[in-house]
């Protein structure tokens, strides 16, 4: 779980980053710049879990790349819906309050998701069934 952490929190510095940038100085409409910065966290992510975090359990080939891309997919869209509920449901369109929704109350629940479905789907060594803790 450490290891999950460690990668999660290198991914969420690259999202959050280029999520910053690509919303302040270049300008881009929030939904634009969050999937972009998603795609690249989700880039960082894989590497860092494929070769370290999961290694001794990996499945190789397009499989697992194509089942973890679905997992963080289900995880970016529930950090999208925070920030469309707040920017455009709440009328809450300050770059700080994108921020705070789609990164930070987003990241959080998504988080969840993305370790469970990590576990259970891409990862999942032999003769576990995707146990939280096992």
């Amino acid at each position: 779980m450490l290891g999950f952490a460690a990668v999660g929190l290198l991914a969420y510095a690259v999202d959050l980053a280029l999520f910053t940038a690509l919303r302040g100085p270049a300008g881009l409409d929030p939904i634009t710049a969050k999937s972009l910065s998603f795609l690249a966290a989700c880039t960082v992510a894989y590497a860092g879990n494929a070769l370290g975090t999961y290694r001794t359990a990996r499945t190789p080939g397009l499989r697992a790349y194509a089942a973890f891309f679905a997992v963080n997919l289900a995880g970016a869209a529930v950090q999208l819906l925070c920030l469309a509920v707040s920017h455009y449901g709440l009328g809450l369109t300050s770059q700080r309050a994108d921020t705070v929704s789609g990164t930070v109350v987003g990241m959080a629940l998504a988080t969840v998701l993305r370790f469970w479905g990590t576990r259970t789907w891409v990862f999942r060594a032999e003769g576990r069934v995707g146990s939280w803790t096992g």
